[in-house]
């Protein structure tokens, strides 16, 4: 059973502290962007032919592989301790 294709928003409760609703709805319109609960909702609003649905996926999957190699050479990078690739050049 693979979990991530369930659905990511199950639920939440935002609470609203000293009468601060624009606050509140901040919060909750972060959590719902970054759920992608929004991208849904446009996304089935209007008919999406098959052929942009695919290249919606596929650039979806691109994305993500290049900033999943984009992350793993900035750890590289960032790491502690290197030894110098070019000594004795400075």
């Amino acid at each position: 059973m693979v979990i991530s294709r369930h659905v990511q928003f199950f639920s939440r409760t935002i609470f609203v502290q000293n009468n601060d609703v624009d606050k509140a709805c901040r919060i909750l319109n972060r959590i719902l962007s970054k759920e992608d609960i929004f991208g849904q909702y446009r996304r089935t609003r209007y008919y999406e032919k098959p052929t942009q649905v695919r290249r919606r996926v596929n650039f979806e999957k691109c994305k993500a592989i290049y900033n999943e190699d984009m992350d793993r050479k900035i750890t590289f990078l960032l790491r502690k301790n290197r030894v110098d690739p070019f000594p004795g050049a400075s």
